[in-house]
């Protein structure tokens, strides 16, 4: 036969080709149809032999269909993550209004921001799940609602004798983040090509870091201290109006994704993403299971947990280090403004990395190294609020934070790379359950050494943390399993070998 088909078998052959995904036989019902054809066994040994080159360059030359709505779907994320991430420093950041008005202790306010940890841990598995099976858009559509529901109670708690209101508000918004923190890799992944998905993980990630760089400087610009009692009627006032702008925004958000949100696109965007939807489905306790026992991301769990956790404490515990250093009128709004430099100066360094990635795809080296500077940078913070300027903070705090908040997107990047084909919700999921972990640890020893001694052996204990985690990281073997099923996509993108 020299390899040539039986006309009706080569027009089987080529109706299969194009129903099946990937343009791979069904063996089934490939034999099936072919033997009805009248083409025997022997006939398809040759048709297979005859075909197997071209069948190997049709795999290797695959083109995946990308579509501009990507753009929208992750613009919608980031300010869906924005609107919820705002609230967990909303509170925080004007800690000693607070206190005055509602007549509470300075860790009751601290506690808005550690819900935020507290409630991630139990609920992250639960929702992992839903977002691995039931997809983005249901998960997204829980948390945006989440938030606006949470936002709209907080409206209905500026009397003075409401904070119990305020907090279940902050709680319910806390809770609605389980379903965003562990999206931005996994979106990528769904909705990009193999030379952006870095760089919409960071764009990802942006929108939580800048949700957090407003809630920083807003509360302390819109919500005015007063010493006067007479006068704590305009703090509420103050904070109605903070509230019912962020209620407004999220609900008209809320709508938004409800009509414009989709799940993904109609047809796989990459290979990788493609294997993944045509191969057989995983339970999920199977896929925490093989994340549990690899020991690359058990390494990279650990490590990502503490590099976060201490910019989860670092952030809780501003407001609190600027105004014991500073005395002056308006230091509360400084301390906001240092607030929002770090996440702003996190926000270029997580852009910076994810272009690096896309470039280099070199995940462990960038990643060891943005890690080192993260601890570099906390020890200049650490001794630089005793020089008396509060311009040095500045400069200190933006160096800090270009690494320390640029690690962010880093860590869900280097582990959907070595836990590959894992759900990228998944295993983001787990890291920002260890970042909540260490988050309250840290929070808390950092209060308690602030107690009961100063910031500087607070904040070097915090350094230290860096420094082991550090460590940790130059052992974590770089696997690059998603590098190595998209590099038959396209075999001029080099896979970095280190």
């Amino acid at each position: 036969m020299n390899g040539k088909l039986h006309p009706e078998a080569a027009e089987l052959q080529k109706k299969l080709a194009i129903d099946e995904p990937g343009g791979s036989l069904n063996c089934v019902q490939g034999e099936t149809l072919l033997t009805q054809a009248g083409v025997t066994a022997l006939d398809m040994q040759v048709i297979d032999l005859g075909n197997m080159k071209d069948s190997a360059k049709v795999e290797s030359t695959t083109e995946y269909t990308v579509y501009t709505r990507r753009w929208f779907i992750l613009a919608l994320f980031v300010l869906y993550s924005a609107s919820n991430a705002f609230q967990w420093t909303q509170l925080v950041i004007i800690t000693s209004i607070l206190e005055k008005y509602y007549s509470v202790s300075t860790l009751t306010v601290y506690w808005t921001s550690m819900i935020y940890m507290v409630v991630y841990i139990p609920l992250i598995l639960p929702a992992s799940w839903l977002l691995d099976k039931k997809g983005l858009r249901l998960g997204v559509l829980l948390g945006s609602a989440g938030t606006c529901i949470g936002s709209w109670l907080k409206v209905l708690a500026t009397g003075p004798d409401q904070w119990w209101l305020a907090f279940l508000g902050q709680t319910v918004v806390a809770v609605s983040q389980i379903f965003i923190l562990g999206i931005p890799a996994q979106l990528a992944a769904t909705w990009f090509p193999p030379h952006q998905m870095s760089s919409a993980t960071s764009i990802g990630v942006f929108g939580n870091q800048l949700g957090i760089a407003l809630g920083f400087v807003l509360p302390a610009v819109v919500v005015h201290d007063q010493d006067d009692p007479e006068k704590f009627h305009l703090i509420g006032d103050d904070l109605f109006l903070m509230f019912i702008v962020v209620a407004i925004f999220t609900s008209v958000l809320f709508l938004t994704i409800v009509f414009g949100f989709k799940d993904q696109p109609p047809t796989p965007s990459n290979r990788a993403q493609d294997i993944k939807k045509n191969s057989a489905e995983e339970s999920y306790l199977t896929s925490i299971k093989n994340l549990c026992t690899n020991p690359g991301y058990i390494l990279l769990l650990i490590t990502y947990g503490m590099n976060v956790g201490v910019f989860y404490a670092i952030s809780t515990l501003l407001n609190t280090t600027v105004v014991s250093h500073f005395k002056y009128e308006g230091v509360t709004e400084d301390a906001g403004r240092i607030g929002l430099v770090i996440v702003i100066c996190g926000m270029a360094g997580s852009m910076m990395c994810g272009i690096i990635l896309d470039k280099t795809h070199s995940y462990k080296a960038t990643t060891l190294t943005v890690y080192f500077f993260s601890f570099v940078g906390m020890i200049i913070y650490t001794f630089t609020f005793r020089f008396g300027h509060i311009e040095i903070v500045y400069f200190t705090s933006a160096l800090l934070g270009f690494f320390m908040t640029g690690y962010l997107p880093l860590g869900f990047e280097f582990a959907a790379e070595i836990t590959y084909p894992e759900s990228e919700g998944t295993s983001s999921g787990l890291l920002n359950a260890s970042a909540q972990v260490f988050g309250i640890f840290c929070t808390m020893f950092g209060e308690w050494l602030y107690r009961v001694t100063d910031d500087r052996i607070a904040n070097s204990c915090l350094a230290g943390i860096l420094l082991v985690g550090t460590v940790l990281t130059a052992v974590i073997k770089p696997d690059y399993r998603r590098q190595k099923a998209l590099k038959k996509e396209d075999n001029l993108t080099p896979v970095s070998k280190e």
